[in-house]
């Protein structure tokens, strides 16, 4: 978990700074943090988009690590998931749908309702 902290450090958004480490077989493949598409500015130089509330700027941290695995051809299934906050609705629905069903949190973060039923361990550490 604080590798997780810790990658959370390199968010660009100042909004909140989330942290994703992607474990399988008790070794890395993947990290994550919430910023901006790659060579797109970034919130911290130019400002936030906001619409609804929301940062469109914004990559969050567990999109970034599964969008990493896809791009170096990285398996996901059955891989344990390291975050520093509680995933929105889409990012739990992007990290079951990529084969992993247990989730360490680190900070409670909004309502955890529906990411509770969706995973087998979603466990605040």
């Amino acid at each position: 978990m604080e590798l997780a902290r810790m990658v959370a450090t390199r968010a660009t958004c100042d909004r909140l700074h989330v942290g994703c480490l992607l474990v399988k077989n008790k070794r890395i493949i993947a990290t994550g943090y919430n910023g901006s598409t790659p060579g797109m500015p970034h919130c911290d130089d130019v400002g936030h988009h906001i619409i609804d509330g929301h940062c469109q700027r914004t990559v969050h941290a567990e999109a970034n690590a599964i969008a990493q695995c896809a791009y170096h051809g990285v398996n996901t299934e059955n891989s344990i998931c390291y975050l520093t906050h509680t995933p929105c609705y889409t990012c739990a629905k992007l990290l079951y749908s990529a084969g992993i069903r247990t989730v360490y949190i680190f900070e409670k973060y909004g309502d955890d309702t529906f990411q509770k039923g969706l995973f087998d361990k979603f466990i605040y550490f």
